[in-house]
């Protein structure tokens, strides 16, 4: 046979394994933070809350709706405000997104901050001491702490992210910021940003995953993930704010609630191609491989008889 035939063949039959090694290296992200970009949520806009502002939703204390956000509490001590979804939550798996802004005058002092709360319709639900909701609560806090209350050093910075579950038995301890009871938390320095700020919120199979986007660079950034957290469904959404002896701007942009379809297998970081997808690929290699042989065995006979026309 002809050499540049069967270098040819060699070639093509290289070809073809590192084309199913490299099958084997290809990886299907999974997205850790649902959203707009996960094709497995969907939005809800009955839970959801945008401006102008109107749907199922209760305004209390000293909020203050304007056209383009909600002020939950202004600028000065002692003020109180939130927002609470009437209709109860009936999806076992959701994600909230929620584009808030915290800002005020002072550099130095500040407070107190505002939280996200799921929790039970019968507790009451305004003008309560924790950030601005009754204590001893039912259900899950998502709290954006801006003042540090802690007499000795923390072991965090300040603003802190943290989050907490209630059986309506433990009472928020305000003197050490809650860190006796919290799930777990991080430092995000969300306070007098002069672009957007976001905070994720996702519970997934009984794990809640808490991200942030207050950098302006669209790309949420995990904060913490804290598996077997057991929540209900037919709890209600809100947000609240409260100021104290320290004062900021509390404001609320938009509340975007997504139903999240979850993953039938178990989530892996990488998904490997299929077997059925390296068996045909194996197959069309072969094939052309048998191809190939063929038309270079046609080939070298007809050059044979060639040379014997010559002869």
């Amino acid at each position: 046979m002809n050499a540049n035939i069967l270098v040819f063949i060699i070639q093509a039959f290289v070809l073809c394994i590192f084309a199913h090694q490299s099958a084997n290296d290809i990886v299907v992200e999974q997205s850790e933070f649902a959203g707009d970009e996960n094709p497995t949520s969907f939005l809800k806009k009955e839970y959801s809350l945008s401006k102008p502002f109107q749907g199922h939703w209760d305004f209390g204390g000293s909020t203050v709706i304007a056209s383009d956000f909600i002020r939950l509490t202004p600028d000065s001590q002692s003020h109180r405000g939130a927002v609470w979804c009437k209709i109860p939550v009936r999806m076992r798996h959701w994600e909230v997104q929620m584009h808030f802004r915290v800002h005020g005058s002072s550099g130095n002092l500040f407070g107190d901050g505002i939280a996200f709360w799921y929790i039970d319709p019968a507790v009451s639900k305004f003008n309560g001491p924790v950030f601005g909701m009754q204590d001893k609560f039912r259900g899950l806090g998502v709290l954006l702490d801006t003042y540090s209350n802690h007499n000795g050093p923390h072991s965090h910075d300040h603003p802190y992210i943290s989050a907490m579950v209630n059986n309506g038995s433990l009472a928020y301890d305000h003197d050490r910021d809650g860190t006796h009871s919290q799930l777990d938390g991080c430092t995000a320095r969300f306070r007098n940003r002069d672009h957007d700020t976001l905070l994720s919120i996702r519970y997934v199979n009984n794990a809640l995953l808490v991200a942030t986007d207050i950098e302006n660079k669209q790309i949420w950034q995990p904060c913490f993930r804290v598996p077997n957290v057991k929540l209900p469904t037919h709890f209600v959404f809100g947000v609240s704010a409260m100021t104290g002896d320290l004062s900021d701007n509390h404001d609320l942009l938009s509340v975007k609630v997504y139903e999240i379809e979850p993953l039938t297998w178990t989530p892996k970081p990488t998904v490997g191609w299929s077997f059925l997808r390296i068996f045909l690929l194996v197959l069309f290699c072969a094939i052309g491989l048998v191809t190939l042989l063929v038309l270079g065995l046609v080939y070298h006979t007809r050059q044979q008889r060639n040379k014997k026309r010559f002869y």
